[in-house]
């Protein structure tokens, strides 16, 4: 099961207040402002500042 669209709409990085987008891999989500990507385990994003990495 992958992060439902609707959730997706409503989710905000944590750091920056951007939009975040799910990754083609569907691995995590990344910050559309900052680049950092919170993971998703077991379905489920973990929108903590600790447990992001940051990609270009």
């Amino acid at each position: 099961m992958a992060v439902r669209k609707e959730l997706l709409d409503i989710l905000i990085c944590p750091v920056c207040k951007a939009d975040l987008v799910l990754k083609e891999d569907g691995s995590g989500l990344k910050c559309k402002e900052c680049k950092r990507v919170y993971p998703i385990r077991d379905d489920l994003p973990i929108l903590l500042k600790d447990q992001a990495t940051i990609e270009a």
